[in-house]
């Protein structure tokens, strides 16, 4: 009985993975979606880090890369990410005794247009924010900054694809 139960979901996962409508990534990526195209996220924050819209725009198509089938097509794709990075801050995050910032809090928003060519009505336009906390009091910002970017750009990527590919 065990054993039939098991086949049976080993088939039933198959079955779902072969339709092309959903993926054991999460994502609901229809069959007819081929290609999607990244432009270039341009840093509008009022703090610039020089890297940052660069190392966005490129670990946003990875993340599509890794995460689906889908062929990256620099115009005229099924569907199309653009947008901006409005916000980068650094602030305090916890005051410690003697009001010296114990954690600082490093913050990214982008703001995201999705375009769905096969399916407007998935289209969307919204900003997607995500934060880190560190300390300053063995390190300094600028020894940590290209970590914390980095980690701060996984999370943001994967909520950006959710939102396109997985209705979340």
């Amino acid at each position: 009985m065990l054993k039939i139960a098991g086949f049976s979901l080993i088939v039933f996962a198959l079955m779902l993975n072969a339709c092309g409508i959903y993926s054991f990534s999460g994502a609901s990526i229809p069959n007819e979606m081929k290609t999607v195209s990244v432009q270039f996220f341009e840093n509008n924050a009022s703090l610039v880090v020089p890297y940052l819209s660069q190392q966005f725009t490129e670990d946003l198509k990875d993340r599509i890369r890794n995460q689906s089938t889908l062929s990256l097509v620099r115009s005229d794709a099924d569907a199309n990410f653009q947008g901006r990075i409005t916000e980068y801050s650094i602030r305090p995050s916890a005051i410690q005794g003697n009001e010296r910032a114990g954690l600082e809090r490093l913050t990214i928003t982008v703001s995201v247009k999705y375009t769905n060519v096969l399916n407007p009505e998935l289209n969307f336009e919204k900003s997607f924010t995500r934060f880190l906390d560190f300390s300053t009091q063995g390190r300094p910002l600028q020894a940590q900054e290209q970590q914390l970017i980095k980690s701060i750009n996984v999370m943001l990527t994967e909520d950006i694809f959710n939102a396109a590919f997985a209705n979340w």
